[in-house]
C-alpha cells in the first residue's frame, strides 16, 4: 500500500477499516502469512508507530505469535505436567496443588492475560483459605509453569513477579535435652524406641529411617549407609524412592553409646535377613508416617514433653546438637544436603569428622546417663 508521498512501506502496511479506524497488517515471521495487528488505531500515525514497533521486536528476536499467549492455563498446565519429568510423589504433590488451589481461580484464563496483578488478586484469596506453606507451594507451581510458558514463547513476560511470595518464615521449632530424647525413647513402644534415638543423633529423615535394611548398619564401625527414603502416595501406596541429589546417598556415624540399643532392635524386631526393614510395624509390614503418628505424641506426652515437638523435630534436635565444634560443610554432609560422593566420605569414615561428631553426641548421651544415675 503506498504512503501519502506515493512510495511503498517496506514493512507491512495500513488501512483504513469501514469504521473509521486504522487497521496494521504485517507477515508473520515463522508462516509468511498476512496477519493484522492485535488491535485497531484511531488515526494512521498510531497505526503506523504500531507497525514500526512490530518490525522492531521481529529484527531484534523479541516478537512472539500473539495468538500463542490465548491457549487457556488449564490446558497448558495439562501438558506442563505431562511433558515434565517429575518422581511420583512429586507430581502427585504438583496435580494436586494444581487442581485445589490454581485451576479453579485462574485456569480458564487465556495465558497471555494473566497479570501479575491476576497473580496478587489469587494469590491474596488463597492466604484467606489454606495455610502459608501451601500457598507458597501453589505460587512456586504457577510460577514454574509460566516460566516455561515464556520459554515457548507463548507469552513475554512470566507475571508471577511478587517479592517474597516464593518463601515464608518457618517458626522456630523446640530442641530437646539429651535427657528429653531418652525420655521420648523410653516411653515409646520397645520396637520404635530405636528409631526415636536414631532421629536425633543421627538427624536421618523420616522415610529415611523407614527404608533403612539390615545391610545398611555397619555395627562394626557405627555406621549407617542412606541409600534411599521411603515415600507414601495419597493412595496410601508406600514405595522406596532415590534422594533427591547425590548428597542424599551417604554414610552417617552415629554414636557408639547406641550400640548396644542398635543389636537389641535388631535381634527382636527387624525384619529377616539382609534385606529386611531395620524398622517395620507391629505386624510386620513397611513402617508407616501416619500410623507412626500417633505412637509418638502418646510417647511424647507420658515423657512430659510439654512442648508441640513433632517427630521431625528431633532431626531439628541431632543437628542442633552436632553443630558445636562442626563446620558448615562437615554438618551439610551429615545431613545429605551437600554433592561430595558418598564413597569418598565412606572411605574416611571411621577416622573422620562425621565420627568426631558422633562421638561428642556420644560423650553427650554418657553425661546425660551418668547425671541420671547419680
Amino acid at each position: 500500500m503506498p504512503n501519502a508521498k506515493g512510495k511503498r512501506r517496506r514493512f507491512g502496511a495500513v488501512r483504513q477499516l469501514a469504521s473509521g479506524r486504522w487497521q496494521a497488517r504485517y507477515r508473520d515471521p515463522a508462516t509468511g502469512q498476512l496477519r493484522s495487528a492485535e488491535q485497531t488505531y484511531p488515526t494512521k500515525k498510531d497505526a503506523e508507530v504500531a507497525l514500526s514497533h512490530i518490525e522492531a521486536d521481529i529484527s531484534r528476536g523479541q516478537w512472539s505469535d500473539p495468538d500463542a499467549g490465548k491457549v487457556l492455563l488449564a490446558d497448558y498446565v495439562a501438558a506442563w505436567l505431562r511433558d515434565r519429568k517429575l518422581a511420583d510423589r512429586t507430581r502427585e504433590r504438583n496435580e494436586s496443588v494444581i487442581r485445589l488451589h490454581i485451576l479453579p481461580t485462574l485456569g480458564g484464563r487465556p495465558l497471555a492475560s494473566i497479570t501479575t496483578s491476576h497473580v496478587r488478586a489469587w494469590r491474596s484469596a488463597l492466604l484467606e483459605d489454606v495455610g502459608e506453606p501451601t500457598v507458597v507451594k501453589a505460587y512456586q507451581v504457577l510460577r514454574a509453569v509460566m516460566h516455561t510458558a515464556v520459554d515457548d514463547e507463548l507469552i513475554r513476560r512470566n507475571p508471577c513477579r511478587i517479592k517474597g511470595a516464593d518463601s515464608y518464615d518457618v517458626p522456630e521449632r523446640p530442641v530437646l535435652t539429651v535427657a528429653e530424647v531418652f525420655a521420648a525413647a523410653d516411653a515409646m513402644t520397645p520396637r520404635y524406641r530405636l528409631l526415636v534415638l536414631l532421629a536425633a543423633f543421627t538427624t536421618l529423615r523420616f522415610g529415611e529411617l523407614a527404608s533403612l535394611r539390615r545391610r545398611d548398619i555397619d555395627p562394626e564401625n557405627s555406621v549407617l549407609m542412606v541409600r534411599r527414603s521411603q515415600a507414601e502416595m495419597q493412595t496410601g501406596a508406600l514405595f522406596d524412592k532415590a534422594p533427591k541429589s547425590k548428597a542424599g546417598i551417604r554414610p552417617v556415624a552415629f554414636p557408639t553409646e547406641l550400640l548396644p540399643d542398635v543389636r537389641e532392635h535388631l535381634e527382636h524386631f527387624a525384619g529377616p535377613g539382609r534385606d529386611g526393614h531395620v524398622f517395620v510395624g507391629p505386624q510386620g509390614g513397611k513402617l508407616r508416617r501416619s500410623n507412626f503418628r500417633d505412637d509418638w505424641i502418646k510417647a511424647r506426652t507420658k515423657a512430659g514433653i510439654t512442648a508441640n515437638v513433632h517427630f521431625h523435630d528431633l532431626r531439628h534436635t541431632g543437628n542442633t546438637l552436632a553443630a558445636a565444634g562442626s563446620s558448615l560443610r562437615e554438618l551439610m554432609t551429615r545431613m545429605g544436603h551437600s554433592t561430595p560422593r558418598a564413597a569418598l566420605i565412606y572411605q574416611h569414615m571411621v577416622n573422620g569428622r562425621d565420627r568426631e561428631i558422633a562421638d561428642r553426641l556420644g560423650a553427650m548421651i554418657r553425661k546425660t546417663r551418668s547425671d541420671g544415675d547419680s
